[in-house]
């Protein structure tokens, strides 16, 4: 039996933690904050909001001040007392983070804020996605069709003799495919400009980038390890993302961690 996605997750961040030293520290405060996550997807019932419209403040609302005692208590000490000063700024003060954030405006509040606001509306926008019904989309955009969100991970998956590209929305979760052979970011096809770099600790997963416009992505490589979880092993491969941006590239997308 294989659980909800969410166990998975957080059983694999478990598993990483005991193999990996380096990354122990932040896959325990992931798995803390997934849970929280976990027990909010699972709260929420079926009409709560529409991606790329209103979020439901009436649900979500209640769910924040815990959320915040939460991060006070596991994030590192930075983190911590960004926490602090949001709790302490009240409710009128959350509802407009939360709603800046949610149509796109992430950009007017400071980056600890930025980061407390996704990582507690994305398994609300997760949930939104897992109950739209099925649809058929055309081509391999680059950002969320779902919910127009930037990629957080890439994922290749077995198909015949390779592997097949996909993205995970950062925001909503969903995947989609993507070509292989492109920049997430900036869309270059000349592979001698896209280089692709991996780290022996762990081999499955790759950092994909470009010498064009100088961002990154990683990508989890399940055809050599299937039974990585993307956006979990993604937080555990730390040492690629301190490589990256030593190289002078950027993350498309920053994770949990702030990498």
């Amino acid at each position: 039996m294989r659980g909800s996605k969410w166990d998975q997750r957080l059983r694999r961040a478990d598993e990483l933690a005991a193999a990996h030293p380096f990354a122990a520290e932040g896959l325990r405060f992931y798995a803390q904050l997934a849970g929280f996550q976990k027990s909010l997807y699972e709260g929420l019932g079926p009409g709560n909001g529409v991606l790329q419209g209103d979020w439901d403040h009436t649900v979500l609302l209640p769910w924040f001040a815990p959320f915040l005692r939460l991060i006070q208590q596991i994030a590192p000490q930075p983190l911590a007392q960004s926490t602090a000063s949001l709790s302490a700024a009240g409710e009128s003060r959350w509802t407009v983070l939360l709603d800046d954030f949610w149509r796109g405006n992430a950009e007017e509040h400071d980056p600890a804020e930025s980061l407390l606001a996704w990582a507690f509306l994305q398994p609300y926008a997760e949930h939104l996605a897992d109950h739209l019904a099925p649809t058929e989309f055309h081509g391999t955009p680059s950002l969320c069709p779902l919910c127009n969100g930037l990629p957080l991970v890439g994922v290749l998956r077995p198909q015949g003799d390779g592997g097949k590209r996909s993205l995970i929305c950062s925001l909503c979760a969903h995947e989609w495919d993507f070509r292989r052979i492109v920049c997430v970011a900036c869309g270059e096809e000349n592979v001698e400009k896209l280089p692709v770099y991996t780290a022996e600790q762990l081999p499955h997963v790759r950092v994909e980038a470009c010498d064009t416009c100088h961002h990154y992505i990683k990508t989890i490589d399940l055809t050599k390890d299937g039974h990585a979880v993307p956006v979990v092993d993604e937080l555990a491969a730390i040492p690629l993302s301190l490589w990256a941006v030593e190289r002078g590239y950027e993350k498309v997308w920053g994770n949990l961690l702030g990498v």
